[in-house]
């Protein structure tokens, strides 16, 4: 396998690498809303997924491009939709993907409101029906959705009970990350997704070559600790607003916002300080104990930004 090369802003290529360059890199996530948006933001990166997910030759993908994420209201109390990533092949076919990390209760509900929003979209009054394309919906799911199977690739398309198939104008793949590989193609992908380091990253490239300019994406989306604090924290955010999630509640989770709020900030700042090290069991209880948001924010950044624990310590004299 050649080694993947590092690509500069203008397009040409740089030193290569080597998988050992991001042993010591901190821990990261690509189920992150913003690292995942970030990934597919590579064109090579949406053809190759698409590749691999969809069945389709490389080849035969001349262009992904992005698309508005947000699907149109035509009136004013319809609800709105917007997909995380929205794109659009070189043949008109609409694909959105999706990352959903936490359960929600009707998501297959939602996917179809998004299907059929997608297909009807474009549609104005005067147009003929052979203008709505293809469309095709493609979940990333970090939790079982589908109790009836141990596949993790499901795809679904209108079809009769007999399996006679009406159309391939509407299709939904659900790739369930928690399930057993099975040897296909997109093994490598929910190995990527799973990933924690790097390293894994690039054990995957090098496993597999045609990943090798996915793990250079990554490395050069520069996850530092101040990125990873952007994305950790949203992500905190969302889960801490209780009354978002009907699954939660139907769960009898319940507990005060400001609270929520203040133990979700103390969580992060602890995950970034066991970056640095083993942290004491007073510091531990310092940080739980603090109900003040501000203060946690600022702790939060100091944190970020700290290269000991010590020294965090001594910045904010605890």
């Amino acid at each position: 396998m050649k080694v993947p090369r590092r690509f500069c802003s203008d397009g040409n290529a740089a030193m290569p690498f080597s998988p050992a360059d991001g042993r010591n890199m901190e821990k990261i996530s690509l189920k992150a809303d913003y690292t995942f948006k970030e990934l597919f933001a590579h064109e090579k990166v949406r053809k190759q997924f698409l590749s691999d997910v969809l069945g389709i030759p490389l080849e035969q993908i001349k262009s992904v491009r992005l698309a508005n994420p947000f699907l149109r209201k035509t009136f004013r109390r319809q609800k709105q939709g917007i997909m995380d990533i929205a794109l659009v092949l070189n043949d008109n076919t609409k694909i959105d993907i999706e990352m959903q990390v936490y359960r929600q209760k009707h998501y297959t509900q939602r996917k179809l409101y998004y299907l059929a929003r997608m297909y009807t979209d474009d549609l104005v009054v005067g147009e003929k029906y052979r203008k709505l394309h293809r469309c095709i919906s493609i979940s990333l799911v970090d939790f079982e959705l589908l109790s009836d199977t141990e596949e993790y690739h499901s795809v679904y398309r209108l079809r009769n009970e007999t399996g006679r198939e009406l159309t391939d104008l509407w299709e939904i793949h659900i790739i369930e990350l928690g399930k057993n590989l099975t040897g296909s193609r997109v093994d490598d992908w929910i190995r990527l997704f799973n990933a924690t380091s790097q390293e894994e990253i690039d054990q995957i490239a090098e496993q597999n070559g045609r990943m090798g300019y996915v793990a250079e994406v990554v490395r050069q989306m520069g996850l530092i600790r101040t990125i990873r604090w952007f994305y950790d924290g949203y992500w905190r955010a969302k889960r801490d607003r209780w009354d978002e999630d009907e699954y939660v509640r139907d769960e009898g989770i319940a507990i005060g916002e400001a609270r929520g709020r203040a133990e979700g900030k103390a969580d992060y700042i602890l995950q970034l300080l066991n970056t640095l090290g083993e942290v004491p069991a007073d510091l531990t209880e310092r940080i739980r104990s603090e109900r003040d948001t501000e203060i946690l924010d600022r702790w939060h950044l100091s944190a970020a930004r700290a290269d000991s624990i010590v020294q965090f310590r001594e910045k904010e004299n605890l």
